[in-house]
Formats: structure tokens, C-alpha cells, sequence
């Protein structure tokens, strides 16, 4: 497709319509999420002038202000706000087209499917033989990740398809298939005084001092502020588990992942979880649209 330069979106601000490229809004991304100009540019390995002029220019075209500049710091306008958030879906967008053209091009015909390692273990098992077994199956490379990443992968067009968890993972902009809904349930350690409760309460498992939720990462790598320890993956949180340094709230079918050091209490107030089947609503993909219908068969 050529460089950044070649391409070119339609970027709507404050009701204004113009071509903007794809160039451009890499460079205000870099200087908006920087607030430094020499940073930014040392980001894109450019000049800074050149940045300077660039965001000057887009500034000029679209008829904003996106940045408030003084001698010591820079903020960005409630239009830049407006541009940052537009222009990484955008830029999303156009990385995730690239992608799936690319892989479109290949001689052989496969998907590539999104899943959180751990979970949905036995509906990804029963998916899985039930399409391989149509005769009309391509290869499917199962990419297992951890949570949260199957909706960036499907994003930023790394996956085909995706198995997602609602309310924990993000579904707009796909097209989805409610696939399973369960209850979720609290995991202990099998020695807390709490094991052989028959029901716990939301209000309950948040006031367990002692065994604190988790943090999971978010999309940008940080962590949201709490008394929980940081995780990665379940293996880790498993472990911190069996150690008494936290609990979990888990959809009920983990139950049988879990060791006999580890006790399972329902939470029937806690919000349940649907795992959906979830691609981009443009996909033409013949090999996802058939996945997808053996997924609702089942």
C-alpha cells in the first residue's frame, strides 16, 4: 500500500469535513499523548520543525485549536481531546485493514482466532473438532492471550475472530453471537474461614481485607489503583490464590481448572458473564462467517 503519505482518512471535527492523512494524525497522536514536541519527535525518529509544522498545518485545515502551547508545558483544547480519541480508532482502523489484507493474500486460507488463556476451556475444545469436522474447515490458529488482549488483537486486526467475555471485555463496534451465560463464583484458599460458606455476597467478597481482587492490566499496560497484588495471567493468580495473598471472582465453569487447595463459593449477586463470539462487522471472510455458525450450532 505505500507509506503513511499515500493514504489518506476523512476526519470530521466540530461538523468540518476534510482529508486528513494518516501522517498527520500519527504526529498529533505522538505530541498529544507526549505533551512535548522533542519527545514526540524523538518517538517518530523525526525533526522536531517538521512535527511543529505539521500540526500547524493540521490545525489550519481543519479550523481548531488542538493545542493550548506555552513556554512551559503543552494541554490539549477540548477539539484535540476530540482528535485523540477519533484519530487512534482511525489509525486502529487503518493498521487492522492492512493486516487482514495482508493475510488475505497468503496461498493458504486459515483464521485466526482470539481466546484468554483459561477460559471458556471446554466450549473452545467443543468449537474447535465440531468445525473441523465440516468439510468446507481452513486452519484455525488459536492465539491464546491474556485478559483483555483478544478484544485488542481483534482491533487492531492481529485476529479474525475473538471469544470475548461480557461485562469484562468491550464489544462495540463488532458484530457478536451470544454463545454461554453463567454465574460467577468466588475462589478462596481451602483453609479460609469463609470456604464452607454455601453463598457469598458481592458486599462480602469486597470487604475480604485479607484477600484482596486482583488488578489486571489495562489496555495501556497500567494497572488501576486498589490493595490487590498485580496479575498477569491466571496461573499467577492461581498461585496467589493457594498462598492466601487474594481471591477471585471467576465465571463458574473454572470450577474445574481449580485444584484441591482452592474452595469455590457462589456469588449469586455478582453480575453473570455471556461469552460471545465476536469480528468486525466489515468481514468478509468466508472461513469466519463458518466458524461463527458452528459456534451457534453448538
Amino acid at each position: 500500500m505505500g507509506g503513511d503519505t499515500a493514504r489518506v482518512l476523512v476526519v470530521v471535527i466540530a461538523g468540518y469535513h476534510d482529508l486528513v492523512e494518516t501522517r498527520e494524525l500519527r504526529y498529533f497522536v505522538a505530541v498529544a499523548e507526549e505533551l512535548h514536541f522533542g519527545r514526540a519527535a524523538q518517538r517518530l525518529t523525526i525533526a522536531q520543525p517538521p512535527l511543529s509544522r505539521a500540526i500547524q498545518q493540521l490545525e489550519r485545515r481543519l479550523g481548531v485549536v488542538l493545542l493550548h502551547r506555552t513556554s512551559r508545558a503543552i494541554t490539549l483544547t477540548e477539539a484535540g481531546s476530540v482528535l485523540l480519541q477519533e484519530a487512534r480508532l482511525a489509525l486502529e482502523a487503518v493498521d487492522a485493514a492492512e493486516r487482514r489484507t495482508r493475510r488475505a493474500a497468503v496461498d493458504r486460507p486459515g483464521v485466526v482466532l482470539a481466546v484468554k488463556a483459561g477460559a471458556s476451556r471446554e466450549l473452545l475444545s467443543k468449537l474447535l473438532d465440531a468445525y473441523a469436522a465440516e468439510p468446507f474447515a481452513v486452519a484455525v490458529e488459536v492465539v491464546l492471550c491474556g485478559p483483555g488482549e483478544p478484544e485488542g488483537l481483534l482491533r487492531n486486526g492481529s485476529a479474525d475472530i475473538a471469544l470475548l467475555h461480557r461485562p469484562y471485555d468491550t464489544t462495540a463496534g463488532f458484530d457478536t453471537e451470544d454463545l454461554h451465560t453463567e454465574q460467577q463464583v468466588v475462589i478462596l484458599p481451602a483453609g479460609h474461614p469463609l470456604a464452607n460458606r454455601a453463598h457469598m455476597s458481592m458486599d462480602e467478597v469486597n470487604a475480604l481485607t485479607d484477600l484482596p481482587l486482583p488488578r489486571w492490566p489495562r489496555r495501556d499496560g497500567s494497572y488501576p489503583d486498589g490493595p490487590g497484588p498485580q496479575v498477569r495471567d491466571h496461573t499467577q493468580l492461581t498461585q496467589l490464590i493457594t498462598l492466601g495473598r487474594a481471591c477471585a471472582l471467576m465465571p463458574e465453569s473454572h470450577r474445574a481448572q481449580l485444584r484441591d487447595d482452592h474452595a469455590i463459593v457462589p456469588v449469586p449477586d455478582a453480575p453473570a458473564v455471556t461469552t460471545v463470539i465476536a469480528w468486525p462487522p466489515h468481514s468478509r471472510s468466508k472461513a469466519v462467517a463458518d466458524l461463527v455458525r458452528t459456534a451457534t450450532r453448538l
